[in-house]
């Protein structure tokens, strides 16, 4: 039996790319992988309110710094070494600026032009959460 965990992944947008952040070795999961926003939806919050808690505490990017572009319908990626099936809630957000702070959670970011997701060692499905996202309507 898998544990079964909702969580956000958040993608920021500034001048056609987007923001990948390098997990530290200080988390739980994944670390040194590359991933979006990510966090853990707690009780019966809104997805997006997470997101945008997510992305205050790993960017330092505030509310009025970014603009929601899409949400994503939720995708279930199974990581059956874990044992886990998170259910991800997917957004895309414009943002204002390139500039971020990062936290503890991450060790490093890059600005990338979508089609390079692949290019990079991710969390699970990270490039197939992205095409869901954006191209949802």
């Amino acid at each position: 039996m898998t544990d079964i965990r909702h969580v956000v992944t958040s993608f920021l947008r500034f001048q056609g790319k987007i923001l990948l952040l390098q997990r530290s070795s200080r988390v739980g999961t994944y670390q040194g992988q590359w991933a979006g926003c990510s966090g853990y939806i707690e009780g019966n919050e809104v997805p997006y309110d997470r997101a945008i808690i997510e992305i205050w505490e790993e960017t330092k990017l505030t509310e009025d710094q970014v603009t929601l572009i899409k949400k994503g319908d939720p995708i279930e990626i199974i990581d059956e070494g874990k044992g886990i099936t998170w259910i991800v809630h997917p957004f895309l957000f414009e943002i204002v600026t390139d500039q971020i702070q990062l936290d503890w959670e991450h060790k490093n970011y890059k600005w990338i032009p979508p089609d390079e997701l692949s290019n990079f060692q991710t969390v699970p499905k990270l490039k197939e959460t992205y095409e869901q996202v954006q191209n949802s309507s």
